[in-house]
């Protein structure tokens, strides 16, 4: 963006003479003669066309405070080589720095050879013709043609025998040059050693190169490009504001205020300063303008960010990216370094819109992530599952209602894990398994305060687990329970089914977080379910989430459920996120910190994720806390109802099984309760609910159960 603005004497019909002295005391002082010398430079070397504003100086009052303490005093040994930590990490950045330029000039090394021999060929020839432009004193020519057309031949014989002489003298010059190089050139080449030719050769060929060279042509080129970037400056943020109908220039009521200089922000992305509207002006009224300021400054809407100030309504931080962050990716999750992680500590999440990472402090909350299909909803969720992963001491449960591939892999170290809402080849009963996951993590949370209860106030002084308890006491090791797609458990044909699922769920919510207990929920709808008790549970459920991350949603009242009503009022509306392929994984994470980042998510594909998880497995292996599913374990059922175990074992398309065929799935599904079962002894089980037929399956007739006489008995069991 460009300060010269061809219309901005009469923009709108605007007197902007009158506030002319005003946007004087906020905006930089340049000296125009060095501004010009150093953009005619930047052109040159980096053929630019257009010619780039100046760069404003980095720090501001109230924006960039620089590191100082209480008392305004600087530290006097900086950060970067203050302890041993730090100067290792300083130094190791040098040392890539210095590494990468020195790779980066060795592999074009050749080809720079290449150019500087044949710009220095070039040079000698444009040496040559300097020197014979010298000796012939073109530069006089002018001088002698002012005398003849002044018809003064006095004048013109004078400069012609002054020309004469010095063409004379500098003659003998040249022959003298010429002579020494022929003669001089074969001696010295014969009596210097080759080091010394080689040195001579180094400092004469990058001369002659550069004489011949254009310009605008170097021949090394930089192996660390720094961005380039227009200034946003106060004439242009005034003309936004202005645009946008928040002030009016010409009214002195009306006018916009610069509370802070402009400057540079601490990440070096964008410009910010910070913004104060006129009285009667409010946050609301900037929000709605978002989009005209954007227009003003000339940007799109993802460059543009406001931050509400504490102290004024009136008041805002308004900050300018150079490009649109949201669509840089974040790259690669730093967890596929395989390392151990410790629950207890925040967990990598992605970047912000200013470059900063973003961690998550997963204990003692619980997350609720949310968006429409296809915007990276389950990566977000399942990242933080994987750094829990990582934390061999930290016991994970994952709930996947989609029955997606994307939790397959979590097999490897999930102490339980259930697919889908209804049987599947993955689960054969999966709602029973659920419930019996929910009341074994009830049991634990019980399990967990009782045993806080038993422990001495030296030893437990704040009566809730720590870092050292949990290591100490496998029982009051940290759970993490994984709810994918939650809602559709919420959905089932079964209410009484529904409505225990739903007070489990709200009951480990409540209480869970405070024994240890991490939810991690997601769902493609969070609006709600419906009417009655199960609605009422569910939306209690939903909004009793500490921390929310709300991705691209279809509309403000599914942002709202996600993240929250009063999030709306502070500007955050995810429906109002960007949309397409560059801005998945982007969304609002709301609750986490003081501030409200708009985040883009570390990536981690179903590769990644197994190269974690395997990592995952061999640390839970070394410190001996593979459990569960993860080392073969089944779930023992404390019930067993026969008719919705058999139900269990048809699969999708099947309407019939022979009785063989049953007794053997249940065996292999439910041993704790059905290893010795016979067909016999099955059919006896369900004679008087389900007839004995013959079953046709695969050509073969035997005597079997329809699916369609299983599920009337069940109809009538409920009805009952």
């Amino acid at each position: 963006m460009t300060s010269n603005d061809p219309d901005r004497d009469h923009p709108n019909g605007f007197d902007w003479s009158k506030y002319e002295s005003e946007v004087a005391d906020v905006a930089d002082v340049v000296d125009l003669g060095a501004a010009r010398t150093k953009r005619a430079k930047a052109a040159a070397d980096g053929h630019f066309d257009v010619a780039l504003d100046d760069e404003p100086t980095p720090g501001g009052a109230l924006v960039d405070p620089p590191p100082a303490d209480r008392k305004g005093r600087r530290p006097i040994v900086p950060a970067r080589w203050n302890g041993w930590q730090n100067i290792k990490a300083t130094l190791r950045d040098i040392a890539e720095d210095v590494g990468h330029r020195a790779g980066y000039h060795a592999l074009r090394s050749p080809w720079y050879a290449t150019q500087a021999v044949f710009w220095a060929s070039v040079g000698v020839f444009r040496l040559v013709g300097r020197q014979l432009r010298w000796w012939w004193l073109s530069e006089q020519y002018g001088l002698r043609q002012a005398a003849a057309d002044a018809n003064d031949p006095a004048t013109w014989y004078k400069l012609h025998r002054e020309v004469k002489a010095t063409r004379a003298w500098r003659g003998v010059v040249l022959l003298a040059e010429l002579g020494a190089l022929a003669i001089g050139g074969p001696i010295a080449y014969t009596l210097t050693p080759w080091w010394g030719v080689g040195l001579a050769l180094a400092v004469i060929v990058p001369g002659l190169a550069r004489l011949g060279r254009p310009a605008d042509r170097p021949i090394l080129t930089p192996a660390v490009v720094e961005g380039r970037y227009r200034r946003v400056n106060p004439d242009i943020i005034l003309r936004a504001y202005y645009a946008a109908r928040l002030g009016h220039p010409e009214k002195t009521d009306q006018q916009v205020k610069f509370g802070s200089t402009m400057s540079r922000d601490a990440t070096g992305t964008g410009s910010q300063v910070v913004i104060d509207l006129p009285y009667g002006k409010t946050w609301e009224d900037v929000l709605n303008a978002k989009g005209a300021i954007a227009s003003g400054l000339d940007v799109s809407v993802n460059q543009v960010f406001l931050t509400k100030d504490a102290t004024s309504h009136r008041r805002h931080l308004l900050f300018v990216a150079d490009r649109d962050p949201l669509a840089i990716p974040a790259g690669k999750t730093p967890l596929l370094d395989g390392k151990p992680r410790d629950i207890w500590t925040p967990a990598p999440f992605g970047l912000d819109e200013r470059g900063r990472k973003v961690t998550v402090q997963m204990m003692w909350n619980s997350l609720l992530v949310g968006a429409q299909p296809r915007k990276g909803k389950t990566f977000a969720t399942r990242l933080l599952a994987l750094y829990a992963a990582l934390d061999p001491y930290v016991r994970v449960i994952v709930v996947d209602g989609k029955m997606s591939p994307d939790w397959d892999k979590f097999r490897l170290i999930a102490h339980r894990m259930v697919f889908g809402p209804v049987p599947n080849n993955r689960d054969t009963d999966p709602v029973e398994h659920l419930l019996e996951v929910l009341r074994e993590v009830k049991a634990h949370i019980l399990e967990v305060n009782d045993f806080l209860s038993t422990l001495s106030t030296a030893e437990c002084p704040e009566g809730k687990i720590t870092r050292e308890l949990s290591r100490k006491y496998p029982q009051l090791a940290v759970w993490l329970l994984v709810m994918e797609e939650f809602q559709v458990y919420y959905e089932l044909d079964s209410q009484e089914q529904n409505k225990e699922i739903a007070a489990l769920l709200s009951y480990i919510m409540a209480v869970g977080p405070s024994a240890g207990v991490i939810l991690l929920s997601s769902s493609q709808k969070p609006s709600g379910i419906g009417a009655g008790d199960v609605g009422r549970l569910f939306n209690r459920y939903r909004d009793n989430h500490a921390v929310r991350f709300a991705l691209k949603c279809g509309n403000r009242l599914v942002s709202e459920a996600i993240l929250g009503g009063e999030a709306y009022s502070e500007g955050y509306d995810a429906s109002a996120l960007p949309n397409g392929m560059d801005y998945r994984g982007v969304g609002y994470l709301y609750g986490a910190s003081d501030d409200t980042p708009t985040v883009r998510t570390y990536l981690a594909d179903h590769a990644d994720a197994e190269v974690i998880l395997t990592a995952a497995r061999k640390h839970r292996q070394a410190a001996g806390t593979l459990s569960g599913a993860a080392i073969g374990e089944t779930i023992t059922r404390d019930l067993r109802d026969t008719l919705a175990d058999v139900r269990s074992v048809f699969l999708a398309g099947e309407k019939g099984l022979h009785w063989a065929t049953i007794a053997a799935r249940l065996a292999d599904a439910l041993p704790e309760h059905y290893a010795d079962i016979t067909p016999d002894a099955i059919s006896a089980q369900l004679r008087d609910r389900v007839p004995s037929v013959n079953v046709k399956v695969r050509g073969e007739v035997l005597k079997g159960a329809r699916v369609s006489d299983v599920d009337g008995a069940i109809d009538r069991r409920k009805s009952a």
